[in-house]
């Protein structure tokens, strides 16, 4: 019965809106269970990456920060079966800008440094840090200021309006990113107002930090507790309501057993229900490292969280010629959750998790009972049919990396080598 609700499921994807006048039609080969596709862009033939979105009057803006190094673009999403890009931003030269956020008429964007891997060349210039953004004119996003770290640059930073950004940050001195936040109250002006790291960051400190120590960001501020993925070392909760002296309340170490290069890359918390849902990132092709993880965690005592549940490992269909997502190539994890709650025009979370798999696709779960999550969607794009970029090294496959939820209940999913999809879940 499953494998045929799965065959259903990919013809009605691979039919949907037959004939529309969409610029984009939607690529044949879908294959979803409780999905269905709405609309697709191809982004000008771009690579989009993380998102963000606002509703302006009538309009529904998307917000993307593109892969590698293509700037920055904003699509019109009013009618989802029919997105169109609206606005091209060209990102300065050999510098990253995959990574931005929205709030209070503000956007911030990541900058930092390419690595080679990724089409950086280590002999030419680059811009770094974080660009702060007006957005009275949504079409016309205007410079307001420019924080520097004087290093590489930033990361996935948060920011939920007012006076701070949290950022994932690479600072002289340190090794890899650390936790800065900085006051934007004058945005001309930006400046540092406090940072936390893990002991052994700092240059000429001893012992050295765990493995894969990295403040991955975005740090989740609820109340006076600011909650970080921070990689090798865990899940970390620091108090900062003195932000110019964070202080640690908890840790939960995950690597080892699990992989620990982002061996915690996400971190939502949800206080009110005492839990937080966290996963780590997938690097090597192949599943060539330690198994990766998404996992619910307990989190009603901040100074003593405790592993609750771990999510299902998404499984292929059954219909289809190969066992475990290992052997499709490309990454298999986890990557992306729909993080971006503050925001009132993004889903708040409920019972229903949305995770990306790279390429395992689309993961939703149902977490209503928060010890035993069960997988109830799923949405696997085609195989792209051209590389943008440098990944996946080895075979081009499909790989899924954000995922964001509009409260319309539109969902927007972005990949390395294809263009913007966008899904509606049909489940109870």
């Amino acid at each position: 019965m499953r494998a045929m609700a799965h065959v259903a499921a990919a013809a009605l994807l691979c039919g949907i809106h037959a004939g529309s006048a969409s610029a984009d039609p939607l690529p044949p080969g879908a294959v979803g269970y409780n999905i269905e596709a709405v609309g697709y862009s191809n982004l000008n033939d771009k690579p989009g990456f993380k998102m963000s979105i606002q509703k302006v009057g009538e309009r529904w803006y998307l917000y993307l920060g593109m892969l590698w190094n293509e700037g920055w673009q904003i699509v019109d999403v009013t009618d989802p079966r029919d997105p169109k890009v609206v606005k091209e931003i060209q990102g300065p030269d050999n510098t990253a800008t995959d990574q931005m956020e929205i709030a209070d008429g503000k956007m911030i964007t990541a900058l930092a440094k390419i690595s080679p891997g990724w089409g950086g060349d280590p002999a030419k210039p680059f811009d770094e840090g974080v660009l702060i953004w007006d957005l009275k004119d949504p079409l016309n996003p205007q410079k307001l200021g420019q924080y520097k770290t004087g290093s590489l640059g930033t990361h996935r930073n948060g920011y939920a309006g007012g006076k701070y950004m949290h950022l994932s940050a690479q600072m002289p001195d340190f090794k890899g990113n650390i936790y800065v936040i900085v006051d934007i109250s004058d945005p001309a002006h930006p400046k540092e107002a406090g940072r936390w790291w893990v002991p052994g960051q700092k240059d000429g400190e001893t012992p050295a930090a765990p493995p894969g120590t990295v403040m991955h960001g975005p740090a989740f501020v609820a109340g006076n507790l600011s909650y970080l993925p921070y990689g090798g070392a865990g899940m970390i909760i620091l108090d900062i309501s003195d932000v110019a002296h964070p202080k640690k309340v908890g840790q939960l170490s995950m690597s080892p057993p699990f992989a620990a290069n982002i061996g915690v890359h996400t971190v939502i918390p949800l206080p009110e229900r005492g839990i937080a849902f966290i996963n780590s990132e997938a690097i090597q092709e192949d599943c060539k490292e330690p198994l990766q993880h998404a996992s619910v965690v307990d989190i009603s005592d901040p100074a003593k969280p405790r592993l609750m549940a771990l999510f299902p490992l998404p499984l292929p269909p059954a219909d289809w010629p190969i066992k475990s997502f290992c052997e499709r190539g490309g990454r298999f994890g986890p990557h992306n959750q729909n993080t971006l709650l503050h925001n009132p025009f993004v889903q708040p979370q409920g019972n229903l998790v949305y995770l990306t798999y790279f390429n395992a696709g689309l993961r939703i779960y149902d977490v209503a009972t928060p010890t035993a999550p069960r997988e109830v969607g799923y949405f696997l794009p085609p195989d792209p049919t051209r590389r943008y970029g440098t990944f996946p090294k080895g075979k081009l496959v499909a790989q899924t990396e954000d995922v964001l939820v509009d409260t319309r209940g539109y969902i927007y999913i972005t990949h390395k080598n294809q263009g913007l999809w966008i899904l509606k879940y049909t489940g109870k």
